[in-house]
Protein backbone atom coordinates (compact mmCIF):
# COMPACT_ATOMS: atom_id res chain seq x y z
CA UNK A 1 0.00 0.00 0.00
CA UNK A 2 2.93 2.34 0.43
CA UNK A 3 3.28 2.61 -3.35
CA UNK A 4 -0.27 3.88 -3.72
CA UNK A 5 0.28 6.56 -1.10
CA UNK A 6 3.52 7.58 -2.78
CA UNK A 7 1.70 7.93 -6.11
CA UNK A 8 -1.01 10.06 -4.53
CA UNK A 9 1.54 12.36 -2.90
CA UNK A 10 3.43 12.76 -6.18
CA UNK A 11 0.19 13.51 -8.01
CA UNK A 12 -0.74 16.21 -5.47
CA UNK A 13 2.70 17.78 -5.76
CA UNK A 14 2.53 17.84 -9.56
CA UNK A 15 -0.94 19.40 -9.51
CA UNK A 16 0.29 22.19 -7.23
CA UNK A 17 3.25 22.91 -9.50
CA UNK A 18 1.02 22.92 -12.58
CA UNK A 19 -1.35 25.37 -10.90
CA UNK A 20 1.54 27.73 -10.15
CA UNK A 21 2.70 27.64 -13.76
CA UNK A 22 -0.84 28.14 -15.06
CA UNK A 23 -1.35 31.30 -12.99
CA UNK A 24 2.00 32.87 -13.84
CA UNK A 25 0.50 35.38 -16.32
CA UNK A 26 0.65 38.74 -14.51
CA UNK A 27 0.08 41.08 -17.46
CA UNK A 28 -3.08 43.15 -17.58
CA UNK A 29 -5.13 43.32 -20.77
CA UNK A 30 -3.53 46.51 -22.08
CA UNK A 31 -0.01 45.35 -21.17
CA UNK A 32 -0.62 42.03 -22.91
CA UNK A 33 -1.92 43.81 -26.04
CA UNK A 34 1.12 46.12 -26.11
CA UNK A 35 3.51 43.17 -25.72
CA UNK A 36 1.69 41.30 -28.48
CA UNK A 37 2.00 44.28 -30.84
CA UNK A 38 5.69 44.75 -29.99
CA UNK A 39 6.37 41.08 -30.66
CA UNK A 40 4.53 41.27 -33.97
CA UNK A 41 6.57 44.32 -34.99
CA UNK A 42 9.82 42.53 -34.14
CA UNK A 43 8.77 39.50 -36.19
CA UNK A 44 7.88 41.68 -39.19
CA UNK A 45 11.30 43.38 -38.98
CA UNK A 46 12.99 39.99 -38.71
CA UNK A 47 11.10 38.67 -41.74
CA UNK A 48 11.87 41.78 -43.78
CA UNK A 49 15.54 41.46 -42.90
CA UNK A 50 15.50 37.83 -44.03
CA UNK A 51 14.07 38.69 -47.43
CA UNK A 52 16.97 40.98 -48.34
CA UNK A 53 19.73 38.65 -47.23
Amino acid sequence: MARGNQRDKAREKNLKEAAKKKNSNTLSGSEFQRKKEDDALKMREKQAKGEFV
